[in-house]
């Protein structure tokens, strides 16, 4: 029997439009109302229907300027922007599924520790055991500014202030005991006063005396995410992390850093099967390898006519403005504040070049009818060794929905390579089962 593993989906773009110039994208009064759940608790729907582990929103809170100093080309192409909070997503998804698990991304840089905490705690008090953190550290300035400074700390810094913030977090989280809560009607007790505490936690960048407002939640400690691709990033993650979001171009890359973050797990002392590494795969599925191809081929002609706007999305990635450099020279190397994994991808490369390879969303190219995207699924984990693919599109469609959840994913459970059921009730028990 094969190895079964795990699968999830990754809101690339957030809580913001999506599709609106493709012509499954809807009608233009459903479009008029991207900020509406729907959509969203559509996907989520899909999702639980194909026993998905979980779903990520990502997020960024602020306007990008980057590309030409400007908004300019982000608000033309509704390009990572706009964006409603995640936050306010994960309600209506949690009402309109019983199993999903739903990770909303909350920064470092914009959260207080105990707002953060208390947040994810009430949420996962709500959805009974199904929600988890992606944590984020912040990367572009602009968003720094919005709230009250001049630019972000330097990227290790950030991560070692990220390392505090997780700390206190998790210390708040389990600052009631299991069994704090009596409901000792006829003693007249609902809490033990001796199994809840203040944590009077001082560090270099915070101090917070808690104990939490709340008890502890179903999971006790809500999944933890993250996506470092840095070296520091990577120190973090083997730390903190339940499941990593990994994105490389290779299966021989994909090994490697499973490897890697393996490594790093056990000289901190953790189990390296309590990290699930999903790898961010972007597949187009259709009746035929030739239709499925046109698809692949329009989409990355589209982003030949609209080179600024795939260039503007990866500028505000890595903080550097890429229209200041000629569209088919080779970039020198560069340095970044921001995603410094993206970043090194980038020297050698000309800007035309990494554009329309930004329009394909991944070195492997996952296209083909539901047989053949399934083989690839297959082999690359056979070769990998785990933990399972993260999909993303960030235009999908009702379409595209269908095509994966209806389509590609039944065809892996008949391999038995994914979960046809949830065996637990809390999301990290299903995402731990195997």
């Amino acid at each position: 029997m094969p190895k079964p593993f795990h699968l999830a989906w990754f809101l690339s773009r957030g809580y913001g439009p999506k599709a609106w110039r493709q012509e499954w994208g809807g009608t233009d009064a459903a479009q008029a109302r991207w900020m509406m759940p729907d959509l969203f608790v559509d996907l989520a729907q899909g999702m639980e229907r194909a026993c998905f582990d979980y779903l990520i929103i990502e997020d960024s809170c602020n306007v990008p300027y980057t590309y030409k100093g400007n908004h300019d080309t982000y608000l033309r192409y509704a390009a990572s922007t706009p964006k409603m909070d995640p936050a306010v997503l994960v309600p209506y998804l949690a009402r309109a599924t019983k199993h999903l698990g739903i990770i909303p991304t909350l920064s470092t840089s914009e959260y207080p520790p105990f707002l953060l905490a208390r947040l994810v705690n009430s949420l996962d008090h709500t959805t009974e055991g199904r929600v988890g953190w992606n944590i984020v550290t912040g990367s572009n300035d602009g968003g720094a500014q919005n709230y009250g400074m001049d630019k972000h700390f330097a990227h290790d810094d950030r991560y070692d202030r990220a390392d505090e913030f997780a700390d206190i977090v998790t210390q708040l989280w389990e600052s009631w005991d299991p069994d704090a809560v009596v409901l000792d009607r006829e003693g007249a007790i609902f809490a033990d006063g001796q199994k809840v505490r203040a944590i009077n936690y001082e560090g270099q960048y915070f101090k917070v005396r808690g104990p939490l407002s709340a008890p502890r939640s179903p999971q006790g400690r809500p999944v933890l995410c993250q996506a470092g691709g840095s070296p520091r990033g990577q120190v973090f993650a083997a730390k903190w992390a339940d499941t990593i979001i990994a994105s490389l171009e290779t299966v021989a890359d994909m090994k490697a850093f499973r490897q890697k973050v393996h490594a790093q797990a056990r000289s901190t002392g953790r189990d390296p099967a309590s990290i699930k590494i999903l790898f961010l795969a972007y597949p187009i599925i259709d009746v035929s390898m030739e239709t499925a191809r046109q698809r692949r081929d329009t989409e990355i002609a589209d982003a030949g006519k609209h080179i600024d706007a795939s260039l503007a999305m990866l500028s505000r990635i890595s903080g550097i403005d890429l229209s200041k450099y000629p569209l088919d020279e080779p970039l020198p190397v560069l340095t970044s504040n921001g995603h410094q994994s993206s970043v090194a991808k980038y020297a050698g490369r000309t800007p035309r070049a990494l554009a329309l390879a930004n329009a394909n969303k991944s070195g492997i190219d996952y296209t083909g009818t539901v047989d053949h995207v399934a083989s690839m699924m297959e082999d690359i984990m056979e070769e990998v060794g785990g933990d399972g693919f993260l999909l993303f599109n960030g235009d999908f469609t009702r379409r595209y929905i269908a095509e994966i959840c209806d389509g590609l994913v039944p065809e892996l459970q008949k391999r038995g390579l994914t979960k046809r059921r949830y065996e637990h009730r809390t999301f990290r028990d299903n995402l731990m089962a195997f």
